[in-house]
Formats: C-alpha cells, sequence, structure tokens
C-alpha cells in the first residue's frame, strides 16, 4: 500500500511521533473497509487552530482537532487533520496519560470523523469514545509490547 498518509508542522517545531502510527492508522481504515486515498495530519499552535476554527466553523474556542473531510467515494478517506500540539499535552495531562497516547486518541478521533462517526448527542458521543478506545487498544496490543 503506497503511503497516502503525510505529517506536516505548520507553526511549531517538530517532535516525534509514536511507533508505527502510519501503520496502525492504515489498520483503523482497513478495519473499518475503508480505502485510504489520502491523510494529512497537521500539527500547529492553539492560535493556528482557534484561526481555522473561527474562518470555517465561526466557532471562537480553542479545539484539539478540526477534521476537513473531502472524499467524493462514500467508501475513500481524503481528508486533513488539524490537530492543536497544545491542547495534546495539556489533554494528556488532564486525562493523566502518555503524550502518545493522547496523540493517538486525537489522530483516531479525526480518521472516525472521516468515516463518518459524529460526535455531536450525547449517544454518539459515547460511541466515539468507544471506538477510540477499541482502536487505542488495538495500537497498545500490537505496538506497545514491541517497544519495550
Amino acid at each position: 500500500m503506497p503511503n497516502n498518509l503525510y505529517f506536516h508542522f505548520e507553526d511549531i517545531s517538530e517532535f516525534p511521533l509514536p511507533h508505527n502510527i502510519h501503520e496502525w492508522m492504515k489498520g483503523v481504515i482497513i478495519h473499518e473497509e475503508f480505502i485510504l486515498s489520502e491523510i494529512n495530519v497537521i500539527f500547529c499552535s492553539d492560535l493556528y487552530l482557534l484561526t481555522l476554527n473561527k474562518k470555517h466553523l465561526a466557532q471562537n474556542y480553542y479545539t484539539d482537532i478540526l477534521t476537513f473531510d473531502y472524499r467524493t467515494n462514500p467508501k475513500e478517506i481524503y481528508g486533513d487533520l488539524f490537530i492543536s500540539q497544545q491542547r495534546i499535552i495539556e489533554n494528556a495531562s488532564s486525562f493523566k496519560v502518555s503524550i502518545n497516547h493522547e496523540l493517538l486518541r486525537i489522530v483516531v478521533h479525526g480518521i472516525l470523523h472521516l468515516f463518518g462517526y459524529s460526535d455531536k448527542s450525547e449517544k454518539d458521543k459515547k460511541l466515539m469514545q468507544s471506538m477510540e478506545n477499541f482502536y487505542l487498544s488495538l495500537y497498545s496490543k500490537k505496538y506497545v509490547s514491541r517497544e519495550t
């Protein structure tokens, strides 16, 4: 499978990504029976993401991720995930998890949006959290034991 997953650092310094994140993301997409066209993961500052939130969604608050879905085929994945590095760090501290764990959670949250999952209602939020936890557990089972 060609590498159609790209990581960018918009207005922040580059930092190390979790071990095998590309392979894991592709596994999530395959598990959901989608075809990967292209995903750009763009790490940025709170201010950069706030500017996008105001411009594209008319929302004036900080968020951890904005997902832009460009697909034309319902089973094809093509989009951008804009992720705040500061939110990753603060969320990890608040939730008492590692930065890598929180980064993976936010990435899979964005991918779930590209699949069509929503988090507007409480029922939808619970389903998305369940899916996030499922895919995080798959990462832990497959890759964390290899790192040690």
